[in-house]
């Protein structure tokens, strides 16, 4: 005689073996989704980098930046809201890129002359090898700062900046190496300023001053120049 308890216990376990192979593969799924839904915001966030770079907010098209991406629109308004909302993301995060690169510096632990060189021979490198940062920040100017206003991350890890300036500062007045009085955000525009201006005009100022201004050689001097100038500034 066949014992169905035998049987109905069989049935029981081999529902929950089931069961939990089923939530397994639902679990791997929806990893795979999430991964892949963050690569395809992240191919969405390079391409609109590239395109926001070249054409600006206004020029700027989001089939064309779907395309570069191998989304559709359709992604982008999902993730991002409007065309707007996609460029204050990539606004916001260049701006974070650079002050999270400033950090990694660690300025704090290097003399104050040596941290405040390294500083300016940083931001002129990274211009120099992040050339979409600047003309984002050109593009975000003739908005009048609109989405920058708007976010609460570019602010705070702005003054975190200006912090780390004013202690380099402050340690270099306390050693004797610079003079008192020196505002940080003065100096931080004017270290910005002097590669900033150089690089954004270097077309029209090779033809004006007949050198050729992107030339390896002219880099290099105008580096020196940058550290001569802002180490002369700072001096006691």
């Amino acid at each position: 005689m066949i014992d169905r308890r035998l049987h109905a216990g069989t049935g029981i376990k081999g529902a929950t073996k089931v069961d939990a192979t089923s939530d397994k593969s639902g679990n791997v799924a929806k990893k795979k989704r999430l991964r892949d839904a963050e690569a395809t915001k992240l191919r969405i966030l390079e391409a609109a980098k590239s395109d926001f770079a070249k054409n600006g907010l206004g020029g700027a098209r989001v089939d064309v930046i779907a395309a570069k991406a191998n989304a559709n629109k359709r992604m982008i308004y999902h993730y991002f809201g409007s065309k707007d909302g996609l460029f204050q993301t990539v606004v916001e995060n260049a701006y974070m890129d650079i002050r999270t690169a400033e950090q990694k510096l660690h300025l704090d632990d290097l003399e104050p002359r040596d941290a405040l060189e390294r500083l300016v021979r940083f931001t002129w490198q990274y211009y120099l090898k992040n050339p979409e940062f600047i003309t984002l920040v050109n593009s975000e100017n003739l908005h009048r700062a609109k989405h920058v206003k708007k976010s609460e991350l570019i602010k705070t890890a702005s003054r975190k900046f200006v912090a780390m300036v004013s202690s380099i500062l402050e340690r270099g007045v306390s050693s004797g190496d610079f003079r008192a009085g020196i505002d940080p955000v003065q100096l931080n525009i004017t270290i910005a300023a002097i590669g900033y201006y150089y690089l954004t005009n270097r077309f029209t100022g090779s033809i004006i001053f007949e050198r050729d201004l992107m030339d390896k050689g002219a880099l290099d001097q105008r580096l020196e120049f940058n550290i001569d100038t802002i180490m002369r500034l700072v001096r006691a």
